[in-house]
């Protein structure tokens, strides 16, 4: 059924790749089909299930209460985004300039995300109003395979015990060095935002986030975002 749903999709746009995944609020993320080769499912996608997603923001927007039903990635990211180290490590090695996601709940704490990648250009409006006009039956399709899949023996139960372990660690990544405060702007400047972004998150004014940037890096021992996010990587080794 995803064979015959990502065929349908390639005659509506031209694409590079599609990624089905399901993202739960207490286990890590499973993936019900992809069209990678097996050299890019190693790197993008066993990795990506290392951990690293927890500083996806597909996987903070697939879990949110007020997400679309379809979207474009690039949109929905926060606004230094691409300059992160998780961008660097994960997204830019895919090569995609464009990528279109749709979203659905399909359980209590699940949700559906169907991926779908462009590599040599963004998706033109025409191509986008094409996707929208078949957005209901994408979404209908994806809630099907979720139900065979609910429904299949040889199903793996989703990793519980994994993800809180992850989350556990991403929550208290520098707890013994760390005021709440700041370990609240870490995860935020992990994720992408900016000092003015993390404010207006945090409610505060941005020269206070700078001070506590300036704190939580002589605390960790660290003087750029990617000695921030490679101390991150470690600890989730760990």
């Amino acid at each position: 059924m995803a064979d015959s749903l990502i065929e349908a999709i390639g005659l509506a746009v031209v694409h590079n790749g599609t990624c089905l995944l399901a993202f739960h609020d207490d286990a890590a993320p499973e993936v019900l089909h992809h069209t990678l080769e097996p050299g890019g499912a190693k790197h993008y996608v066993d990795r990506y299930l290392a951990g690293p997603y927890l500083l996806d923001p597909l996987y903070e927007l697939a879990l949110s209460k007020d997400k679309p039903t379809m979207c474009r990635f690039r949109d929905a990211t926060p606004d230094r985004f691409h300059s992160s180290e998780y961008y660097h490590q994960y997204c830019e090695r895919t090569h995609l300039k464009d990528e279109m996601d749709f979203l659905v709940d399909v359980d209590k704490g699940s949700a559906l995300v169907l991926v779908v990648g462009r590599r040599e250009k963004r998706f033109a409006k025409a191509e986008l109003a094409r996707l929208r006009m078949i957005e209901p039956v994408i979404r209908a399709a994806m809630r099907r395979i979720w139900n065979k899949w609910q429904q299949a023996t040889e199903r793996d139960t989703p990793d519980r015990a994994i993800h809180g372990r992850l989350t556990e660690c991403f929550e208290n990544f520098g707890r013994n060095l760390l005021t709440k405060r700041e370990r609240e702007i870490t995860k935020l400047l992990l994720r992408g935002h900016s000092t003015k972004s993390a404010a207006r998150r945090l409610d505060i004014a941005p020269g206070t986030v700078m001070v506590h940037k300036r704190n939580l890096f002589t605390k960790l021992g660290i003087t750029s975002q990617f000695e921030l996010f490679s101390k991150f990587i470690e600890d989730l080794s760990g």
